[in-house]
């Protein structure tokens, strides 16, 4: 085994390798590995740690994989190191680059910080970032957040797992068991900027690595070899490395490689250049298209009858629930049966649902905990004020102050509440991993559904309550039209500056619009004209124009309710479909896959064809 050099002070981030000077407290502490306390007397032991790698060595073999494998006893259809490759150019002058990547063991690592279960620890014990699978209940977050794709959702367990270093063996004086195992010199290990006594370079990334901006990992490259201008990928993600910088005086130096979208055509095989890609409008957050939709949805109605009660005599709504009080009651009941059942898919969607209250443990670090807790505060706050407005008449004798003063903390702690888990939804996906979402118009869509819906659902239940009860329908539509025209001009312009920011954002987000815009692209716009129906509709009622008023007043007065409830039956089409492209269209940043592992074309193909029916294919049959 190769030797490493003496490392420096600072890592190639300027931050301090020795985290035992950093975090004295946590030093000269047994680690519990395996059910026991092991003190190592390594003297290198409160360092930061990492992987070198030299990509031209690596030929392939996938000995690292299997080493891991038989050491931590994974599935066939989990491995903890991958083995993926990009190549190019044309005979003779072909090259391909492997790349064996695991965790990263990242300086700022962001599946500690989005964890809402405290799953997570960074140890100073050689800077490991270890996983605990038993706390995890599967939420899968992690592997949002993760650019490399270390963290490994086990959907026959229900659980994530990851590469822990081998801290075990480095206890006891050897490497990781892939370090142990690579045939051709091409992985070590060791302090972190270290270099093996043979390498020549410590690179931070080599084409097809993510940017290492993201977590600062604790990885170093080698890659000497001169490169094609352009590298494919063996998956079937439909992009390619293109080189952009220009090779420096240092002779080793590639320049850089950026991700450009490859364009389907239908000779080359592919999409049809603009198509609906309905079959695509399916994922494994099905459940989580609910549970936003709904929570928005609820939301939105919520605020519209809170501003109406603020005032109730000067709006319609406003009226109507003061000239029929169980028109707020059941409205209100209607509000807490659909947030529940948002909040029960949402619950459904975890690997383990039955440790669905672990999801508030990390309330310090993780916007997950933050959005659960907030929306559960929000459920609870709803589904009190509503049981205190339900109260019976025979209990009314009480002093006022045990009904109303729990009645207002309830309605302003729901309204104060709300919009701020609205907003650590919207925080949860602002994750710079997952380039198609980190951008403003996530706050703005999700805002505008509130928006939409919530208006559209309070006007229907309040305009057949007045149609029941013989009252006019056209003022309360008037009054909601206003937010709802609102919703549909924030979400229009959302769209209209996401689609520009993605192309000039480049790599991960142009691949992101080209699907947009070619595999979906007619849902895409169909979708647009949706809006532009959903304005025309909304100004009409907003501005009450006396055509619509005399056709509603004088030929049918149910006949404005059954044009909201149009609006609203389109309206819920037009946001489920865009919700669920919000999570279909995404594409995060990756390493690349090889020609089965990683390859989403290959697991849909073994699932057909019923490969995945054998257990050493790797794939599951049934996707979670």
């Amino acid at each position: 085994m190769r030797s490493f050099e003496v490392a420096e002070m600072e890592s190639q981030y300027h931050t301090p390798i020795d985290l035992g000077q950093t975090y004295p407290d946590l030093k000269d502490k047994p680690l519990s590995i395996n059910g026991q306390e092991i003190l190592s007397h390594n003297p290198n032991r409160y360092k930061q740690h990492g992987f070198h790698f030299v990509a031209d060595n690596c030929i392939g073999c996938h000995a690292c994989e299997t080493a891991c494998a038989e050491k931590n006893g994974t599935p066939a259809h989990l491995s903890y190191r991958k083995v993926g490759y990009v190549e190019g150019g044309t005979y003779p002058n072909f090259a391909r680059v492997n790349i064996s990547m695991a965790c990263n063991h990242c300086e700022d690592p962001v599946c500690l910080k989005g964890c809402p279960t405290l799953a997570y620890t960074k140890y100073v014990e050689y800077g490991a970032v270890l996983q605990d699978p038993n706390i995890c209940f599967g939420c899968g977050y992690c592997t949002w957040v993760c650019p490399y794709n270390a963290p490994i959702l086990d959907p026959v367990k229900g659980e994530v797992q990851k590469c822990n270093m081998c801290v075990d063996r480095l206890e006891d004086g050897l490497k990781p068991a892939c370090v142990s195992a690579c045939l051709s010199n091409a992985l070590d290990f060791g302090v972190i900027e270290s270099i093996p006594n043979v390498a020549q370079q410590a690179k931070l990334d080599i084409p097809g690595f993510p940017d290492p901006a993201i977590t600062r990992p604790n990885i170093r490259f080698e890659q000497k070899r001169s490169l094609p201008a352009q590298m494919t990928r063996a998956d079937n993600d439909p992009f390619f490395y293109e080189k952009v910088g220009t090779p420096t005086a240092d002779k080793f130096n590639n320049g850089r490689y950026k991700i450009k979208p490859i364009e389907p055509t239908k000779q080359s095989g592919g999409q049809p250049r603009m198509g609906w890609g309905l079959s695509y409008l399916r994922s494994r957050e099905d459940s989580l298209v609910q549970f936003t939709l709904l929570y928005q949805m609820v939301l939105g109605g919520f605020l519209s009858l809170f501003f109406s009660l603020l005032s109730p005599n000067t709006n319609p709504i406003g009226n109507l629930i003061a000239t029929h009080p169980t028109t707020l009651k059941g409205t209100l009941f209607v509000l807490i049966g659909l947030l529940f059942y948002g909040m029960f898919s949402s619950t459904m969607h975890l690997g383990k649902p039955q440790f669905f209250y672990r999801a508030i443990n990390n309330l310090r670090h993780s916007w997950v905990s933050r959005e659960i807790f907030t929306t559960g505060t929000f459920f609870g706050l709803l589904a009190g004020y509503a049981g205190i407005m339900a109260i019976p008449s025979t209990l009314l004798w009480l002093s006022p102050p045990f009904i109303i003063l729990p009645a207002l903390i309830c309605l302003w702690g729901a309204a104060m509440v709300g919009p701020i888990g609205l907003y650590c939804m919207v925080c949860c996906y602002r994750i710079p991993a997952r380039p198609f979402w980190n951008h403003w118009h996530t706050g703005g869509v999700f805002t505008a559904s509130a928006l939409i819906l919530g208006p559209l659902l309070i006007g229907f239940i309040s305009g057949l309550t007045a149609l029941y009860t013989d009252e006019k329908t056209v003022s309360i539509f008037s009054f909601l039209a206003w937010p709802l025209l609102m919703g549909v001009l924030l979400q229009e312009v959302s769209l209209l500056a996401h689609i520009r920011y993605l192309n000039r954002k480049g790599e991960e987000a142009a691949v992101s619009r080209m699907i947009m815009l070619n595999r979906f692209g007619k849902t895409y716009i169909a979708r647009h004209i949706s809006l532009v129906v959903l304005m025309i509709g909304a100004i009409l009622f907003a501005f009450q124009s006396q055509a619509l008023s005399r056709l509603i007043i004088g030929w049918w007065p149910g006949l404005g309710v059954f044009l909201w409830g149009i609006l609203f039956v389109q309206a819920i089409f037009h946001e489920l479909i865009g919700r669920v492209l919000f999570y279909v269209a995404v594409v995060p940043t990756t390493i690349p896959g090889a020609f089965f592992w990683g390859n989403k074309a290959f697991e849909e193909h073994a699932r057909k064809s019923g490969l995945a029916q054998m257990p050493q294919v790797g794939v599951v049959p049934v996707k979670h």
